[in-house]
Parts: structure tokens; sequence; C-alpha cells
């Protein structure tokens, strides 16, 4: 039983460890675009994303990942010969990029909070894909175990990068358009 209740907490600590790198990075991209208001809408909405950044990555984000870290060591424990399953180690490979990405993200705050960060909004929107792409991958490890289908998987994870990245170039061509129309009206005005 103490497995169950292990496994069922670790689900919920990934849950809620991924929605908040996802929203993590997405208030990075508006931090960002700040800059191009006028003040003192841009040190309003600058020192509002630092707030709420904090407060994710800290009260949400990171809980998130030591219940889900704490709730790997406890289903380890009540079932330990799962440490001689090989898809298991590369899951984990995929968990270290996780939370190597995870304290990325701790980075780039405080680059934002200083003023240092150099990403520009469009490179973070293609960072806030990586966890997807993680996402993606170590469910399908922890679904399919050994019988991982390497046939197909490497296409999936490649349609899914090549789908992100062409949904990353039609909202930044819909961005354009709409600030055109704006100009456009504006000075017609």
């Amino acid at each position: 039983m103490p497995y169950l209740w292990y496994k069922a907490f670790h689900l919920i600590g990934v849950v809620v460890w991924f929605a908040g790198l996802f929203y993590l990075v997405r208030l990075f991209i508006y931090h960002v675009e700040a800059d191009a208001e006028p003040e003192p809408a841009s040190s309003i909405l600058k020192n509002q994303y630092q707030i709420m950044e904090k407060r994710l990555y800290n009260i949400i984000t990171t809980p998130g990942m030591l219940v889900t870290a704490a709730m790997a060591v406890g289903i380890i424990t009540t079932e330990p010969e799962i440490l001689k399953s090989g898809w298991l180690h590369i899951k984990l490979a995929f968990v270290a990029v996780l939370i190597g990405y995870h304290f990325y993200c701790g980075r780039l705050m405080k680059q934002l909070e200083k003023g240092e960060c150099q990403w520009t909004s469009k490179q973070l929107r293609a960072l806030n894909e990586a966890p997807t792409l993680l996402l993606l991958v170590i469910v399908m490890l922890a679904v399919f175990k050994n019988s991982f289908p390497t046939n197909i998987a490497p296409w999936l994870v490649f349609g899914t990068v090549v789908l992100m990245a062409a949904t990353i170039q039609l909202y930044a061509r819909k961005r354009r358009l709409d600030k055109e129309r704006e100009l456009t009206e504006a000075s017609q005005s």
C-alpha cells in the first residue's frame, strides 16, 4: 500500500512541478516584453513579474520538484528491484536534465531581477518548450518501460519540435501583423 501512496504523490508532484515550470518561463517572456512599455508601466510590470516569479518558483515549482523527488525515493524503497531496470536509468538521466532546467530558470529569474538577462522574448518562447519535450520522453519511458517504442518515439519527439517551432513562428507573425495593424489604425486616427 505505501507504494501506491508514493506513486500518487509522485504524480501530483510532477503535475505541480511542470505547471510551475511552464508558467515561470511564460512570466519571463512577459517580464522581458515589459521593457518595450513606456514608464511608469514598464517598472510597475517588471516589479509585479518579479514578485510573481519568486512566489511561483519558491512556493509552487520548487516544492513540486522536491515532492516529486521524495516520492520517487519512496517508490524505490518499496520496490528496490526497479533500480535494475534500464528504462529507469534513462528516465533518471532526463529527470537530471529537467532539474538542471529548473535551476537554470532560477538563475534566469535572478538575472531578470538585476536587469542582466540577455534572452529575447522569442528565445524564451523556445526555451519554454523544453519541459514539454522532457515531459513527453519521461512519461513515455514511465509508461512503456522496457517496451519503449524506439521506432516511433524519435519521430514523435521530432514532430513535436517541428510543431512547436512552427507555432512559435506563426505566433510571432501574428503579433507582428497585429502591431502593424495597430500602428496603421493609430496613424489614421
